[in-house]
């Protein structure tokens, strides 16, 4: 089933000079997926998600809810989803953890008086660290704390669809890596479809298989994430030489591929060199033999989805 549809979603804040922040966005959500939703600052990523929810009013263009419509059926949609878009902003700072989980989850009308739900939020309190501080207002909690909160607040509304705008703001690596590992554990044993929108790429890489990618308010990429990678996977190689290197293997080499990155260090050579094709590795270990090099390592350079982000940017950011 789908769970999230998006058709030629416009929007145009007005003014002396009009912003086009969304214009003519289009993509889909299954039911299940975690995809990561991408872009510079000012790309259109949280207005598009406040269009979906409503919180603003489009231009132009329709969003779907799980068949839901938002203009017209903004109470279905909100049955449906939940979203932490400014972090703890979110909740409110005077109230403890458990209430502000018992609350916000009461306007969706889930009754903190059943005994199922409160185990639920009691749960969920656990799986995110927050047990020992479930009676502590959030104004007392740290950064990351208060971001935890607001995170398990939109998770204890139960909707099947969950958008998380920057989840990881504030929180240290150890509890970042937590939470990668949480939310397929969420999808996987709930049935919840994640909406992440983030500037850790190497949380979105790790829980996300897709991304759409937003440049100045227009979709430039809705790729698998491996596919994504696929696509900028260069032959560079990185190589460590014993000693140095002499001139004439250095021009040797440049015939070869391009050559960055040359340092010396300790003893020990390292370059960077980029191939242009598959037998150029042969011809670059042919140069090096014929020098008298000793190789000590080599590597191929595996691209990254922060590499491969930027790339679509610089590609697709500009206006045709």
């Amino acid at each position: 089933m789908t769970a999230l549809e998006v058709t030629d979603l416009r929007k145009v804040f007005p003014g002396r000079t009009p912003v086009v922040a969304v214009e003519n966005v289009s993509f889909a959500v299954r039911e299940g997926e975690i995809v990561g939703l991408l872009g510079p600052n000012g790309a259109g990523k949280t207005t598009t998600i406040k269009c979906i929810l409503g919180l603003i009013e489009a231009t132009a263009g329709e969003t779907k809810v799980f068949g839901a419509r938002t203009d017209s059926e903004p109470h279905r949609v909100l049955a449906s989803a939940a979203a932490v878009l400014e972090g703890s902003r979110n909740v409110y700072w005077r109230m403890t953890a458990w209430e502000n989980v018992a609350f916000f989850a009461s306007l969706h009308g889930v009754s903190y008086k059943e005994r199922a739900n409160r185990l639920y939020f009691d749960e969920l309190l656990t799986r995110f660290g927050l047990a020992s501080r479930r009676d502590t207002q959030v104004r007392e909690l740290s950064t990351g704390f208060k971001q935890k909160v607001a995170v398990v607040a939109a998770l204890a509304r139960r909707t099947p669809l969950v958008f998380l705008d920057e989840p990881t703001l504030g929180l240290d690596v150890e509890t970042t890596h937590e939470l990668q590992a949480l939310l397929p554990d969420l999808v996987r044993s709930e049935g919840r479809t994640l909406v992440i929108s983030s500037h850790n790429m190497d949380v979105v890489q790790a829980v996300c298989r897709r991304v759409i990618i937003v440049a100045r308010g227009r979709v430039v990429a809705d790729e698998q994430v491996s596919d994504l990678l696929d696509l900028f996977r260069t032959r560079s190689y990185r190589l460590s030489v014993a000693g140095s290197l002499s001139d004439t293997a250095v021009q040797g080499l440049q015939t070869v591929g391009t050559v960055t990155d040359l340092t010396v260090d300790g003893g020990q050579t390292g370059l960077t060199v980029q191939l242009p094709d598959r037998g150029s590795l042969y011809r670059l270990i042919d140069v090096l033999r014929d020098d008298g090099a000793l190789l000590e390592d080599i590597s191929q350079r595996e691209p990254n989805l922060e590499q491969a982000f930027l790339e679509v940017v610089r590609r697709g950011g500009a206006r045709g």
